[in-house]
């Protein structure tokens, strides 16, 4: 079995910078690079990319809503064709800096408030789904299994790959924990044992204490939770320990 490591970077804007996304490449196979509405700028995009073709990691577009004071993580209502065409916009404008680096955006990861409204709205998950196939039909999807974004990617033919958390406790209902609520975000050690249980298993902590189902075929790190570069690098090695080789899915 092959698993996938991704995480969230070039979320940075300006001055501003978010995470040691150099390190991160490093470790990680997939990046999930934002593009420009919850954060991240042209400059920032052109670095990301460039320094993740350097490092032989595969580029995706991190959409989300256009949200830059609140990082993508408040709830937008948006009409569907509005959310296809801010999607297809931020596909394109990554998809202009990984072909300048010498790549091209292969899978799309909806961010944030984002990801969460889009896996419970269908009509949302298939504005994503159409501009995605919009841009290219060869993209895939990367999102949380069995919910909306699943289902309206199999319907329209569009590869789909379940994801998993390690650094984020879940809800009993499958949901991730919000982040204010006490153990929502997992320290190194929970992290890495999460990891192994979502590799080997199929299930993951959640905040009431029991265990929840998780179909990944790759597993975020954060760029922005605490030592996230250290515990990346403790989930690559335990995985490989076990015998769970880290490749893209892409």
């Amino acid at each position: 079995m092959l698993l996938d490591l991704n995480s969230d970077l070039g979320e940075g804007f300006g001055d501003y910078a978010m995470g040691d996304d150099a390190a991160m490449l490093d470790v990680v196979t997939s990046a999930n690079i934002a593009c420009g509405f919850h954060a991240g700028d042209p400059a920032i995009m052109r670095r990301t990319c460039t320094l993740a073709v350097e490092k032989g990691v595969r580029i995706g577009a991190h959409v989300g809503h256009r949200d830059l004071r609140g990082f993508g993580r408040r709830a937008i209502a948006i009409a569907p064709a509005d959310l296809r065409d801010e999607t297809l916009h931020q596909i394109g404008a990554l998809a202009a800096f990984a072909q300048a680096a010498g790549d091209r955006v292969r899978y799309v990861k909806p961010h944030g408030a984002l990801y969460h409204q889009a896996a419970a709205d269908r009509e949302l998950a298939d504005a994503i789904v159409a501009a995605l196939r919009d841009f290219d039909t060869d993209l895939a999807l990367l999102g949380p299994a069995a919910t909306e974004l699943e289902r309206a990617a199999r319907a329209a033919g569009t590869r789909f790959f379940g994801e998993g958390f390690a650094d984020r406790a879940y809800t009993p209902e499958g949901r991730l924990a919000p982040r204010g609520l006490p153990g929502a975000v997992l320290g190194a050690d929970a992290a890495v044992a999460q990891a192994l249980s979502i590799a080997r298993e199929g299930k993951a902590a959640a905040v009431d204490g029991g265990t929840v189902a998780v179909s990944a075929a790759s597993i975020c790190v954060h760029g922005d939770t605490p030592a996230a570069i250290e515990m990346a690098r403790r989930i690559r090695e335990a995985l490989a320990d076990s015998g769970l080789p880290v490749q893209a899915f892409t």
